[in-house]
């Protein structure tokens, strides 16, 4: 009974925390702005789909797995999961359940090829919420959410027309975006893990189109043409890795070859497109007038790509204190958006590829905290999905650490703390293209990981 009853109040507190996790995405998803006018296109921008550590690491996830942490982003990595020997009370599995939260700080500077002046914008956004649990020592098990694609910005246009003698004043903005609450599983047969993740794939796109007169002397009304679209559907996606060791005398290399993707998936979506007129008041913002069109419910589809990534990692045996352990991974990821359609539309989207190489090194264990600190290091460089006028290029460089906490709580022993940080720099597009953005994001993990359904021994 004192097993099931502490286990009901870990899988209790962890459920509180999603739907608190889930009031925060809210919020977020309703009001956050930072003004990326590259956005518009496609699903938005387009959030790191992966751990704050592999961030770290030039965002490598293919042929990568780690007890400590979760790489949702290949669900072959989820047979990672510590588990020991089958309890006698029990026929649960004990085994150490990770807790993995993740948050960002973007900078965003955005300048345009032919004009010294620049915009810059901040963010602190929620990243990602994941649980991990060992079902058995071949088989875990996860469930979380995670956002997919923001859609944030703010425009405004002022030109002038000659046939009428006046200044029209345009404003375009946008808000919205895409999330994936999912659960997925991995066993390992052999050399060879196998795993899946599913989840319900949901967003919205609402798009505005303001424009009116800018002097008071013309007595037309500004006009508002707006459209709100809100999509969803299940989405899949598989992983595989493959294991093996080589052993020179004392020395172990471990090499893993991964794989993940999805198919394109089609999501339904439901639109209101509303065209009127409006007056602004300085304390209620915009009032209605009058409606010129109005439509609600046009049901129609998205096309979500598909993507697959391939890779490798190889590196040393971790659990080797006596000597200093390193890995090192390259991937390559193929995503097909010209297929991108909404309403059967397409849109200034364009098939893409990307190269990740990076690594991390730990020292050799000493005396000093800083000996046990896990060092990552990476790049990234490929197309950006969107190509308007011209196609936008991107590269970026990463620098990360894994800051283990120490445990001074004499009653819970089998708790573990790790604190992964990251630090991306990413340069979208250059003189050729209409804007160029430079966006810096500081990422941190925080992953915690706690033994469960362990009998308990009374004397």
């Amino acid at each position: 009974m004192q097993l099931v009853k502490l286990t009901t109040e870990k899988i209790s507190n962890l459920f509180k925390a999603l739907i608190c996790l889930l009031s925060i995405t809210y919020c977020q998803f309703t009001q956050a702005q930072d003004n990326s006018p590259y956005s518009r296109y496609g699903i938005g921008d387009l959030v790191p789909s992966m751990n704050v550590a592999n961030r770290g690491m030039g965002r490598i996830t293919a042929g990568f797995s780690d007890s400590r942490f979760i790489n949702f982003s290949n669900p072959a990595s989820y047979t990672s999961f510590q588990a020991y020997k089958e309890a006698r009370s029990t026929k649960l599995q004990s085994g150490r359940t990770i807790f993995d939260i993740g948050v960002n700080y973007d900078s965003r500077i955005l300048r345009e090829s032919n004009n010294p002046a620049k915009f810059k914008a901040q963010n602190l956004l929620f990243s990602y919420m994941q649980v991990g649990v060992p079902l058995r020592s071949n088989w875990g098990f996860t469930f979380g959410l995670r956002p997919v694609s923001r859609i944030s910005y703010n425009i405004r246009q002022s030109e002038f027309i000659d046939t009428i003698g006046e200044n029209v004043a345009t404003l375009y903005t946008g808000d919205g975006g895409s999330y994936l609450p999912n659960i997925g599983t991995a066993v390992k047969i052999k050399k060879l893990s196998i795993g899946i993740n599913a989840g319900y794939l949901f967003g919205k796109k609402d798009y505005s189109t303001r424009r009116g007169f800018e002097s008071d002397s013309v007595e037309f009304k500004p006009s508002n043409h707006q459209t709100k679209t809100v999509f969803g559907n299940i989405f899949l996606q598989g992983g595989l890795q493959y294991t093996d060791t080589i052993k020179r005398g004392s020395n172990k290399t471990i090499f893993t070859i991964g794989a993940s993707g999805n198919l394109g998936t089609t999501l339904n979506a439901h639109q209101d497109r509303i065209v009127e007129t409006f007056i602004r008041d300085q304390t209620l913002g915009d009032i209605r007038l009058d409606s010129v069109y109005e439509q609600s419910d046009v049901k129609g589809k998205m096309e979500y790509p598909g993507s697959f990534t391939v890779g490798f990692t190889v590196g040393n045996d971790p659990l080797n204190l006596k000597k200093a352990n390193w890995m090192f991974g390259i991937d390559f990821t193929s995503t097909a958006w010209s297929d991108y359609r909404f309403y059967g539309a397409t849109d200034f989207t364009r098939n893409t590829w990307e190269l990740k190489i990076g690594g991390q090194l730990r020292p050799i264990l000493r005396s000093g905290y800083f000996s046990a600190v896990t060092y990552r290091a990476g790049f990234f460089i490929g197309p950006d999905y969107i190509n308007v006028v011209k196609k936008l290029s991107q590269f970026g460089a990463t620098f990360g650490m894994g800051l283990p906490v120490a445990n001074y709580n004499r009653l819970a022993q089998g708790q573990y703390t790790l604190i992964n940080l990251a630090i991306e720099y990413n340069k979208r597009g250059n003189n050729s293209n209409l804007l160029k953005e430079d966006l810096f994001r500081v990422s941190l993990g925080l992953s915690l990981s706690d033994l469960w359904f362990v009998k308990r021994k009374y004397e």
